[in-house]
């Protein structure tokens, strides 16, 4: 994760994409494979057309890698 309280935006193509859930990445916000051993499994995502996502940058989203505001709790 960052230092950014705020989240980052992203332009996303269209395609299967394989989201980081656990922080670990260094290709945040997409998965290394950094996760192993934590327990946690990539987020598999089918992107049907283009479109701008927020990426959750504080480590605190409980939808992760996608910014559910926690960042302003």
């Amino acid at each position: 994760m960052s230092e950014t309280k705020g989240p980052r935006e992203l332009r996303e193509e269209a395609g299967t994409k394989y989201y980081c859930t656990c922080g670990k990445s260094k290709n945040f916000p997409y998965c290394d494979g950094s996760h192993e051993g934590t327990g946690k499994e990539p987020r598999q995502e089918e992107v049907a057309e283009k479109r701008t996502i927020w990426v959750c940058e504080c480590g605190k989203s409980a939808n992760m890698p996608f910014c559910d505001g926690s960042h302003e709790a």
